[in-house]
């Protein structure tokens, strides 16, 4: 049986409120393209269907779309909600979806029940684990403890529990959405720690022939049957690293696996720029950078005049700008607090001057400003004082 698992789509995702709407339509052509073309006998898709729990009105029209044209394609397509979805919501006419071969797994009452595919081997048992979240689930799962790896063991004592009445040769697999130790996170990931843990052992997982996760941005291999697909588009510059691509899975008739990745096309890639600004202006190495969405962190000590508007006149697609001026060691490894300690007021503004502009302080005509700013403010704190000391006397 060939099966093609993605998962984190994130329908309705901006990156640096830029719409990815246009490359996430893309993805779900070449989704559906490389389901007819690679004749994929089931699509698994790993949760974060959306990236909200109320998705904006255009997300949910591409999601309906992508589901008539699978639903078209006759290949049955067996989905969870994630930790991002609502699964109330995303799991609303699920029973009438069904019947065009669309499984959506949404109730964590419904782990045990698979979605049955066949093959000329037999069935295989398909779990839908949706994201199970601790303190929600607790009391469904009648688990002591509300952590990740109490109810997802209890979900997956259901699912061997199933499996164990199933004819023998019977091959299975489960969907999850979950952070597994061994995985590498990235900036794209909402939080799911609970009492100082997020990560469950892949051990959880055991006696099943493949598990197909979601929630990790970022294509990887636990075990040879415990896999994360990955999201199909960049969410964060952490991920400017990383290679989209979903798990194109065979199963044998024994459950042995064999894995491809199948790249995901690529509307802009993503570059992160460091140094001082006329570097990345005038260095003719980073033109192969200019169509990229970029990062670009300036190392200046003096923050430039205008940085972004001159970085976009050669980086059009430039998105995010950070700031770490190069310091003098004293001046990196001393706290603000202990740069200000026995000075006085204009000393401190002078200090935080510096400080604002990675170690530059107020020149000559500044200083001026400075001071008048200060005798002011000391000529109208004495009127005050004064005025409020003939009030009493009267």
């Amino acid at each position: 049986m060939r099966l093609l698992h993605t998962s984190d789509w994130h329908l309705g995702r901006s990156l640096h409120r830029v719409t990815m709407l246009d490359a996430q339509a893309a993805f779900l052509d070449h989704l559906v393209a490389t389901v007819r073309a690679r004749d994929v006998d089931a699509v698994l898709v790993a949760g974060d269907i959306y990236d909200r729990a109320v998705p904006p009105l255009s997300a949910v029209e591409l999601f309906d779309r992508a589901l008539h044209r699978l639903a078209d394609a006759g290949v049955p397509t067996v989905m969870i909600s994630g930790n991002h979805d609502s699964a109330r919501r995303l799991g609303v006419g699920a029973g009438l979806i069904e019947r065009a071969g669309i499984h959506l797994r949404t109730d964590p009452a419904g782990c045990g029940t698979p979605v049955l595919l066949a093959d000329a081997h037999g069935e295989v048992a398909c779990y839908g684990l949706p994201y199970l979240e601790p303190a929600l689930v607790k009391d469904e799962f009648r688990t002591a403890r509300a952590h990740h790896e109490a109810v997802l063991s209890a979900a997956m004592d259901r699912v061997r529990a199933d499996l164990a009445t199933r004819p023998d040769g019977t091959r299975s697999l489960v969907l999850a959405h979950a952070f597994v130790a061994g995985g590498a996170a990235s900036d794209s990931e909402r939080d799911i720690t609970v009492g100082g843990v997020s990560a469950v052992p892949a051990g959880v997982f055991h006696g099943v022939d493949y598990v197909a996760l979601g929630h990790l941005h970022g294509c990887q291999t636990i075990t040879d049957r415990v896999r994360y697909s990955g999201s199909p588009l960049a969410y964060s510059f952490s991920e400017t690293t990383h290679r989209k691509t979903m798990w194109l899975i065979d199963l044998g008739p024994g459950g042995e696996i064999d894995a491809e990745r199948v790249d995901c096309p690529v509307p802009r890639p993503l570059a992160r720029l460091r140094g001082h600004l006329t570097e990345l202006l005038d260095d003719p190495a980073l033109d192969r950078h200019e169509h990229a969405f970029v990062e670009a962190t300036l190392t200046d000590p003096v923050r430039p005049a205008e940085p972004m508007a001159r970085l976009s006149a050669r980086f059009p697609h430039t998105l995010s700008l950070v700031f770490e001026p190069d310091r003098a060691d004293e001046a990196a490894s001393a706290s603000y607090a202990q740069r200000l300690k026995g000075r006085d007021d204009q000393q401190i503004a002078e200090d935080f001057v510096a400080h604002v502009r990675g170690g530059s302080g107020p020149d000559d005509g500044e200083r001026t400003v400075l001071r008048g700013a200060f005798d002011e403010v000391r000529v109208a704190e004495a009127a005050r004082e004064s005025g409020g000391a003939r009030e009493v006397t009267r």
